[in-house]
C-alpha cells in the first residue's frame, strides 16, 4: 500500500509538470506524460499482458490498457495518464477498504492459539497446540488463550468467551467444567485435561468455517459473475462497432472522434464495482454476524435468511433450557425439606435427569446406608425403605396401583407423587424452564415479517401445548421422533411460497435430518455441540433464540445494501455508456463510472460491519 501510494504521488507530480509547463519542444511534455503513465500503470500493463496470454481478454486490466493506449494513439495524452492515475487511486482505496473489512473480521475471530503449555515427565513445556495429544494435561495462565478443548481438573477462573459467543459477561468455570479453545483465561491458573485434538477443537472448526464461508456464493454473487462474463465481451464488441462503423461505413465525423467515444465506452464497461462490492457485501455481513456470535457458512445462507417465511423450532434446548429443575414442592403433614429428602434418597441409584434434578435441589450428601429394599418398576416408580420407613415415589399409575389416596396436581411438568408409610405425603413438580428471551424472540420474528412460527417436539402433548401457548407460537406438534420431525418438516416445506424460506432451529444433536432438510438449518448452543457445527448452515454460539432475530435482521440489511450496489452500479454505467456512445461523455465521466462507482459501492458495503440492529430482547 505504501509503495503504491509513493508511485501515485510521483506520477501525479510528473503529470502536473507536463500539464502546467508548456515546453518549447512538445516532445518533452509527451515524454513526461509517458513516464508518468508507465510509473503508475506498470502493474496494470504487466497483468494485462499476463491475462491476455492466458486467454482472459476482457478483464479490467486489458480494458484499461486498450483504452489508455488508444488515447495515446489519438494524442489525448493528459486523459490517457489521468485514466490510469485515477484508476490506480481507486484501486488503492478499494484495497484499503477490503483490507479494513478483512482486519475487522480477523479481529472478531482472533481465536487461533499460538502455543500450549503441556505437562510431560513432571515438566511443563511450551509446544504447538497441534502436538498435544488426547488426555494430556495443559496449563493455562491468566491472560492466555485456551489452546484446546478440555475439562478443568484443577483451579477456578473466569473466561472471556466474547470471541466465540459475542457475549461480554465473563463465564465462571470450576473443576469438572468443560472449556473451549479460543476463550481467554482471565483471573486464575487453570489445569485442563485435553478432550479433543487441535484439528477437532472448537477454535479450529470455527476458523475453518469462517475462512471457507466465502466459497458458498449467493444468488446475487452468481448473478454478478454471469453478468460480467457476458456483459464485458458485448461491450467490447459494441466499442469496436462504435469506432469503425460511423466513420468508415456511415461516413459520420472523423475516425479520431469515434475512436475517442469507443475508448471512453471501454473504460466505462469495466464491471469492477459489481464484481468487487457484491461479494464484499456478503463477506462484511458474515463478519458482522461473527461479531454477534452467529456463524454463517456462506453468502447463500445469509441471502436465504433475508427471505425467512416460516421458522420451525425444536423445543428442548432451543426454546427451553433443556435441563430439568425442581419448580415446586407441595408437602402434606410433612415439611418440604423432609419431602425432598425422602424423594432424593429414593432416586439415589438412578441417573435419570429427574434424579439429577432432585439431587441438585437437595444439595446435601446422601447416606446410602439408610436406603434398603430398593425396587424400580419401569413405567411406574420406585419403592424402597429410607431409614426404616417405606417410601413410594412415582406417577399417578404407581399411586393407584398401590391404592394410595393422593391429591392430583394440575401443575405443568413432570409430577412425582410421594407416599410415606402408605400415606400420601405430597408431590414434587419438575419441569424444563423456558429461556428468558424465548417469548420476546418469537414476538420479534413477527416484526421481521416471518409469517408463521411452528414448534416440533418429542415431548408430551400437554407440555407442548403449554409451551406453545405461553410463547404464542402459531402451531405445535408433539410426540415426534426424529424421523417424524423430518416428515412433518417436509409437509411444512410444501406450504411455503415460491420465494419464501423455511428456517429450522434446533440443538444440532438429534436434529441433523431436519437441519439438512430445511432451507436454512440453524443450530443453537454451538458451545456445547460438535454436531451443530457440522450439520447446520448457521450456528448460534449461545443458547439465545434472540440471536436468530439478529441474524435475520442483519441478512435483510445486507441484502438492502447489496441491491443498492447492484442498482447504483448498473444505472450509472448504462447512463455513461449511452452518453459515451452519443459523444456526450468524456474520459473523466468514464473514470467516475468505473472507479468512482466502485469506491462508493465498496464503502457502502462496509456499512454492514458497523451494523447496529434495532432489536430488543
Amino acid at each position: 500500500m505504501k509503495n503504491k501510494l509513493i508511485k501515485i504521488i510521483l506520477s501525479f507530480l510528473i503529470f502536473l509538470i507536463a500539464f502546467l509547463i508548456p515546453f518549447k519542444n512538445a516532445l518533452i511534455n509527451n515524454i513526461l506524460y509517458f513516464i508518468s503513465y508507465i510509473l503508475v500503470g506498470f502493474e496494470v500493463i504487466q497483468e494485462a499482458f499476463e491475462h491476455f496470454f492466458k486467454g482472459k481478454f476482457f478483464d479490467e486490466n486489458c480494458l484499461m490498457l486498450i483504452a489508455t493506449l488508444g488515447a495515446f494513439a489519438i494524442k489525448e495524452f493528459p486523459e490517457a495518464v489521468c485514466v490510469m492515475l485515477f484508476y490506480q487511486i481507486g484501486e488503492m482505496l478499494q484495497d484499503y477498504a477490503v483490507d479494513k473489512s478483512k482486519k475487522s473480521i480477523t479481529k472478531l475471530m482472533d481465536i487461533r492459539p499460538d502455543f500450549a503449555y503441556v505437562s510431560r515427565n513432571n515438566k511443563v513445556i511450551k509446544v504447538n497446540p497441534n502436538e498435544v495429544n488426547l488426555g494430556e494435561t495443559i496449563i493455562v495462565k491468566p491472560g492466555e488463550k485456551i489452546p484446546l478443548d478440555g475439562t478443568v481438573i484443577d483451579g477456578s477462573s473466569f473466561l472471556d468467551t466474547s470471541s466465540l459467543t459475542g457475549e461480554s459477561v465473563p463465564r465462571e468455570v470450576v473443576v469438572g467444567d468443560k472449556v473451549l479453545s479460543g476463550c481467554i483465561n482471565q483471573t486464575s491458573l487453570l489445569t485442563l485435561k485435553v478432550t479433543k485434538k487441535f484439528a477437532e477443537s472448537t477454535a479450529s472448526k470455527i476458523l475453518d468455517l469462517v475462512e471457507n464461508a466465502s466459497n458458498k456464493k449467493s444468488k446475487s454473487e452468481n448473478f454478478i459473475t454471469k453478468f460480467a462474463k457476458y456483459y464485458t465481451p458485448i461491450v467490447v464488441f459494441i466499442a469496436i462497432i462504435l469506432a469503425l462503423v460511423p466513420p468508415f461505413v456511415l461516413h459520420i465525423s472523423t475516425f479520431n472522434a469515434w475512436l475517442y467515444r469507443a475508448l471512453t465506452f471501454l473504460v466505462v464497461s469495466c464491471p469492477c464495482a459489481l464484481v468487487l462490492s457484491i461479494p464484499l457485501g456478503f463477506f462484511a455481513g458474515i463478519g458482522s454476524a461473527s461479531k454477534m456470535g452467529i456463524l454463517v457458512k456462506g453468502g447463500n445462507y445469509l441471502e436465504r435468511l433475508a427471505n425467512s417465511e416460516i421458522v420451525v423450532f425444536d423445543k428442548t434446548g432451543t426454546l427451553t433450557k433443556g435441563s430439568f429443575d425442581v419448580q415446586k414442592i407441595e408437602a402434606i403433614n410433612i415439611s418440604e425439606e423432609e419431602l425432598l429428602k425422602f424423594a432424593t434418597y429414593s432416586e439415589n441409584y438412578s441417573n435419570h435427569p429427574i434424579s439429577l434434578s432432585l439431587k441438585k435441589a437437595y444439595g446435601k450428601e446422601i447416606d446410602s446406608s439408610l436406603i434398603s429394599d430398593f425396587k424400580e418398576i419401569s413405567g411406574f416408580g420406585i419403592s424402597c425403605k429410607i431409614d426404616g420407613k417405606e417410601v413410594l415415589i412415582g406417577n399417578e399409575k404407581w399411586m393407584n396401583k398401590n391404592n394410595i389416596d393422593f391429591i392430583k396436581s394440575n401443575e405443568n411438568g413432570t409430577i412425582l407423587y410421594v407416599s410415606l408409610e402408605r400415606k400420601f405425603a405430597g408431590c414434587i413438580i419438575i419441569s424444563d424452564q423456558i429461556k428468558e428471551d424465548s417469548r420476546q424472540a418469537i414476538s420479534n420474528l413477527k416484526s421481521l415479517s416471518v409469517k408463521k412460527t411452528i414448534m416440533l417436539t418429542g415431548d408430551k402433548e400437554e407440555v407442548c401445548k403449554n409451551v406453545a401457548k405461553e410463547l404464542k407460537i402459531d402451531e405445535a406438534y408433539s410426540d415426534l421422533l426424529p424421523t417424524d420431525k423430518a416428515t412433518k418438516l417436509e409437509e411444512i416445506m410444501k406450504s411455503k411460497s415460491t420465494n419464501g424460506n423455511v428456517i429450522f432451529v434446533g440443538d444440532g444433536m438429534n436434529d441433523s435430518p431436519v437441519l439438512a432438510l430445511s432451507d436454512v438449518g440453524v443450530a443453537m448452543g454451538g458451545l456445547g455441540s460438535d454436531s451443530s457445527i457440522e450439520a447446520a448452515d448457521v450456528v448460534i454460539m449461545t443458547d439465545e433464540p434472540s440471536k436468530l432475530c439478529n441474524a435475520i435482521s442483519l441478512s435483510k440489511k445486507t441484502m438492502v445494501i447489496v441491491r443498492q450496489n447492484i442498482s447504483f452500479a448498473i444505472f450509472v454505467k448504462l447512463l455513461v455508456l449511452l452518453l459515451s456512445a452519443f459523444g456526450l461523455s468524456t474520459m473523466w465521466a468514464a473514470v467516475f463510472a468505473d472507479v468512482g462507482v466502485s469506491i462508493i459501492c465498496v464503502l457502502n458495503s462496509l456499512r454492514i460491519l458497523k451494523s447496529k440492529l434495532n432489536i430488543t430482547v
